[in-house]
């Protein structure tokens, strides 16, 4: 069954006031926090795969997002990148839907129309940005997210999550546009940006993944996997090392300390301090150096 871009499962499921927990690449998925925490609630879940866009070179450049080769088997298969959306259905509590999303590179008024159309189709309730992004924040400190909310409801767990209001200003993601037009039909709206230490370059970021699933715990009633809190714990360590051995480093995170202190308790319209031009210099000299992965 066709819905706008999307080829659906028929017939639709029934959900019970779904709540859709969206992440998006490449943008806002920095150390792959977003696709960890969608991993495992996928797995947590057994979720049934629920649309994927009917003809995605629509919409994807593919010499930007690469298909890919498997093999099962003797067989060779492609995987052809795409935006898909999965569902599960829980006893007691709303149901979730599950959006991979992928930024388009063209007909991006059609992708977003589309993506709302099926939502209203879903009778969505809510619609959750989770994702990450790197930030002159240190590692030693908890770990700062950011966002907003549209919506009574969404604006009361904003409040309940003790995130930080965004005050971004800049280029961003068309699919912004998601969050904007969702109220318009009903559907309240949340996204939540947790920022990482810019220094700290992991495949698979622990630290990231259990901060947003605290907040999903809080919202949603999502258990939190008490293995990812080991795992952070260990990459925090292995962290720390890196630090003593980086005079660079050492020098770095204690000034990050300190505007972590101001930046949390920031009044609205109150101006951040900037790093100092020797400090910033150093951290871009970090950032293109290979220090290794935890």
């Amino acid at each position: 069954m066709k819905i706008g871009a999307f080829e659906v499962i028929d017939p639709l499921p029934e959900l019970n006031d779904p709540c859709v927990l969206a992440i998006l690449r490449p943008w806002i998925d920095v150390n792959n926090v977003g696709t960890l925490i969608l991993d495992s609630l996928e797995a947590r879940f057994e979720t049934e795969e629920l649309a994927r866009l009917a003809r995605p070179g629509n919409f994807f450049d593919f010499t930007r997002y690469r298909p890919t080769l498997y093999l099962e088997g003797d067989i060779r298969h492609v995987k052809i990148p795409n935006t898909t959306l999965s569902y599960a259905k829980r006893k007691g509590g709303d149901d979730f839907i599950f959006m991979r999303l992928l930024e388009p590179h063209s007909s991006s008024e059609i992708y977003i129309d589309s993506i709302l159309r099926l939502f209203r189709r879903l009778k969505v309730k809510r619609y959750c940005l989770i994702g990450s992004m790197y930030d002159a924040v240190p590692h030693t400190r908890p770990l700062i997210v950011s966002g907003g909310a549209i919506g009574s409801e969404a604006e009361r767990d904003f409040r309940r999550s003790q995130a930080q209001p965004s005050d971004y200003q800049g280029p961003t993601t068309i699919t912004i546009l998601i969050s904007q037009r969702g109220p318009q039909f009903g559907i309240q709206t949340n996204w939540f940006i947790v920022s990482l230490p810019q220094y700290v370059s992991l495949e698979e970021d622990y630290l990231g993944k259990v901060r947003l699933m605290e907040i999903l715990n809080l919202l949603f009633n999502v258990p939190v996997d008490q293995s990812d809190f080991e795992r952070a714990a260990e990459q925090i360590a292995l962290t720390n090392q890196r630090v003593e051995k980086t005079p660079e480093l050492k020098r770095l995170v204690p000034q990050l300390e300190t505007l972590y202190e101001i930046r949390i308790k920031k009044r609205e319209g109150d101006v951040m301090p900037k790093l100092s031009p020797d400090i910033e210099a150093i951290l871009w000299k970090i950032i293109g150096k290979d220090f290794g992965k935890a």
